[in-house]
């Protein structure tokens, strides 16, 4: 239905969004109820429209799912997005399989990095996600006011706000129940000072949305703003994604990711940002979330931003970790530590 619109719609109709989608889940947010989304699609559906289209499309999502998000970032209730192999992407994932097989291997694959497949799968996720945990633990004990990275073309710094909060694959909604918001997940993440980022990044990792590529890209910062794009595919997408609203060239999310992760270590692009983003150190550009403040889910946006966080319609998550990569702390003294090394964890918990 998706690609029969764009190939027969008239152009004025791509601004035009099913309301009723936002509202129907808004209500349920409201009312407490669990949502859960399955985020699966063909990576290839939409490879010979035009990416204008495409770009006006995704950018009329980002406004009117707004509400929704608005919820999702005050963890309003309990929320999880989840994935599952459909046509058309386990061609993509695994083209030089046999067609019959690709389903069962992405199958395969998803119990490997979701650790389904041990004796005791329930426990081996308990502990996975009681680990990471632990991992965020640490870092709000250290309250580190930045954070370097170093790696090959990669020179950044990301400033911290005063009270930030870590967080990692547990949290708990404003109705008191734990969830797992994203599974699989692999990181550990924050919230980035609005205005406190500067140097260059080099992207690991393609970043595919709404059907098209961002390939071999490079971003570079001053006072938290991206003030330059370049990349070798998509480079015009990319500019217009950072354009969307003047949140859109900030930051609002940093994670941590271990290159040792099973995602990386798997050598799969998945091209889906659920699963890639968890097999990289990454930043995201645009909306960061009010939970990343202790009792942010009060804040208003105007409070939110004073304590450095920012505000936008997108949240688009671009990966640049590798094996390669070091990243260290700063403390409020000015004394730096290490916090990865050769792309894995350089402290023990």
């Amino acid at each position: 239905m998706q690609l029969i619109r764009f190939q027969n719609a008239t152009p004025d109709s791509f601004v035009e969004y099913p309301e009723w989608k936002v509202s129907t889940a808004v209500k349920f947010a409201e009312e407490g109820d669990a949502l859960l989304v399955i985020y699966a699609d063909d990576p290839n559906l939409l490879i010979d429209q035009d990416p204008h289209k495409v770009g006006t499309v995704q950018q009329t999502a980002f406004k009117y799912i707004k509400p929704l998000m608005d919820k999702a970032v005050k963890n309003a209730t309990n929320w999880s997005i989840v994935t599952a192999p459909v046509d058309g992407w386990v061609d993509k994932v695994f083209p030089e399989l046999p067609q019959k097989i690709r389903k069962p291997k992405f199958w395969d694959t998803l119990f490997e990095i979701c650790r389904i497949n041990n004796d005791d799968p329930v426990s081996a996720w308990k502990n996975h996600v009681n680990q990471l945990s632990s991992r965020s633990n640490h870092l709000n004990q250290k309250q580190y006011e930045s954070l370097i990275f170093t790696a090959p073309e990669t020179d950044l710094k990301i400033g911290l706000p005063k009270g930030h909060l870590w967080h990692a694959a547990s949290m708990k909604s404003q109705n008191g129940i734990n969830f797992v918001a994203n599974i699989p997940t692999e990181e550990v993440f924050t919230i980035p000072h609005k205005d406190k980022t500067e140097g260059v990044v080099k992207c690991t990792k393609p970043l595919y949305y709404g059907g098209s590529l961002v390939e071999d890209y490079v971003l570079k910062f001053s006072n938290g703003k991206v003030i330059e794009v370049n990349a070798k595919k998509g480079e015009d997408l990319l500019k217009k994604f950072i354009q969307t609203d003047e949140g859109a060239s900030f930051l609002g999310e940093i994670a941590l990711v271990p290159h040792k992760s099973p995602i990386s270590q798997s050598g799969l692009l998945f091209y889906n940002i659920l699963i890639d983003e968890n097999a990289s150190n990454h930043i995201a550009l645009g909306r960061g979330y009010k939970f990343s403040f202790k009792d942010g889910e009060t804040l208003t946006d105007e409070e939110f931003t004073g304590l450095g966080g920012n505000n936008s319609l997108i949240h688009i998550d671009c990966m640049f970790g590798s094996g390669e990569m070091d990243v260290d702390g700063i403390t409020k003294d000015g004394e730096v530590e290490p916090i990865m090394r050769n792309g894995e964890w350089a402290f023990k918990v």
